[in-house]
């Protein structure tokens, strides 16, 4: 008997179910208990067994009322950078497209407050759907100054990042960001508007985006906790900026 065999049953059904999603054999709707018994000929016992680890481990989740499925790769985005969510998804080989949900020109007090300028000020707003593949990510609301940014009310934001338009519209170009990332569930129209499973969190960005001493972005992204990772690395061979912890009352 060699070591294969010797392990419990439901570890070679892991072992075999692990293969068969990296391979791309078993893809978005996941097998149920039923199908997994029939084709493998165990026990119900043994397939909860191997498909509970395959859950633990992230590669399976379940939708209550919908059955499990196959969770799709996490896009990771490396912390401590200016990064675009278009290009995180776009490089990770996804289409990325958007739904323009709100755009105009408003007043709004309290972004006016974080972007430094009266509050009865014009501002720039675009709130958008941002989508990777066909699968909805985020939903992305930003304010911009009107005298920087009335060009982008121009833009067709189907299939375009907010930097490349900032930069060939209105020659802005931001130089850096401040950032605070913190989790936060989801409330009813976030969960209908996103498909979010009962159990699912939201990352909550909050990006204060600057071109030297001027704030120019006020920027607000619900993204999918389970669709998103934020990365970091430290090498105790270059200097870093110390990480600050807040704790929230």
């Amino acid at each position: 008997m060699d070591d294969v065999e010797r392990r419990p049953l439901w570890q070679q059904i892991l072992t075999d179910l692990e293969r068969r999603i990296a391979r791309g054999e078993i893809v978005d709707r996941f097998p149920t208990d039923r199908e997994l018994v029939a084709e493998y000929h165990v026990s119900r016992h043994t397939v909860r067994e191997a498909v509970q680890r395959l859950r633990a481990r992230g590669l399976v989740e379940r939708h209550r009322g919908r059955g499990s499925y196959v969770r799709p790769d996490q896009l990771k985005q490396p912390v401590g950078t200016l990064y675009s969510l278009f290009r995180a998804v776009e490089g990770q080989g996804l289409e990325q497209r958007s739904e323009v949900l709100e755009l105009g020109e408003v007043t709004d007090p309290e972004a006016a407050e974080r972007l430094g300028v009266d509050r009865g000020t014009p501002l720039i707003h675009l709130q958008r759907l941002r989508y990777a593949g066909d699968e909805p990510l985020a939903i992305d609301a930003v304010w911009l100054p009107a005298d920087l940014a009335r060009p982008l009310l121009d833009a067709d934001w189907s299939r375009t990042a907010l930097y490349d338009e900032l930069a060939s519209r209105c020659g802005v170009r931001l130089t850096a960001a401040d950032e605070i990332i913190e989790p936060t569930m989801p409330d009813a129209d976030a969960r209908e508007i996103l498909h979010l499973a009962d159990d699912e969190a939201l990352f909550r960005i909050l990006r204060s985006g600057r071109v030297d001493d001027r704030v120019v972005e006020c920027r607000i992204a619900l993204v999918r906790g389970q669709r998103f990772a934020f990365t970091s690395s430290w090498d105790r061979a270059r200097t870093v900026e110390p990480v600050s912890f807040g704790v929230r009352d």
